[in-house]
């Protein structure tokens, strides 16, 4: 079974645990206030396995679906054996690094709280995106673009709206989140950033 599918099954059963036990999601959720007052700093982690709801959790699991076994196949190519340990360090760091800046944000907050996958998944998708920038990513099933074009797209979006500080979806974990991403690749895998604008170079649209 890939670590994908693992984590997978796992954030499906926490989540769903978490939706019938309130204290349990209580407990889970990034809540910066408790995080930098009473250091809880398992908040970073347990939060990227807890949802607000089942749309939440079915976008972020299927793009990890679709995603994730593609890019743990391709570490385990390029680093063999230890395949899977980077991509659940790609995975588990993704989550943490894209709550920092969150953290910093709010920690006077007591109110604020945050949760979800969304960190980790946009870190696998822009590792795949500097490897494979023509990668075709389809929003919504109906719209496929290069994988560079979505990812200039989802970063100025993310950046757009969080500037905005309007609404609940926190699009700064979403930015970061790819940022890590594409860190994380190029510093592990180097070749990845000339390979990267080598294939840039060469695509037309028409």
């Amino acid at each position: 079974m890939s670590l994908t599918l693992i984590i997978i099954l796992v954030t499906v059963a926490i989540s769903y645990y978490s939706w019938q036990n309130p204290s349990t999601l209580e407990n889970m959720v990034l809540n910066p206030y408790k995080v930098s007052k009473k250091g809880q700093y398992y908040r970073f982690i347990t939060s990227g396995f807890v949802h607000a709801d089942f749309m939440h959790l079915l976008f972020n699991m299927l793009t990890l679906w679709f995603i994730g076994e593609g890019i743990e196949r391709l570490f385990g190519m390029l680093f063999g054996g230890n395949g899977r340990i980077y991509f659940g360090a790609l995975y588990l760091l993704g989550i943490i690094a894209s709550d920092v800046p969150t953290f910093l944000k709010h920690r006077n907050n007591s109110g604020y709280n945050s949760l979800g996958a969304s960190g980790g998944v946009a870190a696998v998708l822009f590792a795949a995106v500097l490897y494979a920038p023509l990668l075709e990513i389809c929003l919504y099933f109906l719209l496929c673009i290069p994988g560079f074009i979505f990812g200039i797209l989802f970063i100025g979006y993310s950046y757009y709206e969080s500037r905005r500080g309007t609404g609940f979806v926190n699009h700064d974990a979403h930015m970061y989140g790819a940022i890590f991403g594409l860190l994380f690749m190029a510093a592990v895998y180097p070749a990845a950033v000339p390979g990267f604008f080598q294939q840039i170079s060469g695509w037309r649209l028409f």
